[in-house]
């Protein structure tokens, strides 16, 4: 993960002007990757669309028209 981080978020934007920008840089990149990079393994969907994908696959069916 750090050599991930590191090749795509520090090394093609230095120099940073100081450790607060670095600190904002880090915590967008972080989101990024955590909810809206695609995952090629995933067919390219983002962690939010594989999620709701996952759950609506496996969803329990609603009976309906049951009497008793």
């Amino acid at each position: 993960m750090n050599g991930l981080y590191k090749t795509e978020l520090i090394k093609p934007r230095r120099p940073w002007k100081g450790s607060g920008d670095l600190e904002i840089a880090t915590a967008e990149w972080v989101d990024w990757f955590n909810h809206r990079r695609p995952f090629e393994y995933c067919d390219d969907l983002t962690p939010v669309e594989a999620e709701q994908a996952h759950y609506a696959h496996h969803q329990a069916p609603v009976i309906t028209g049951a009497s008793n």
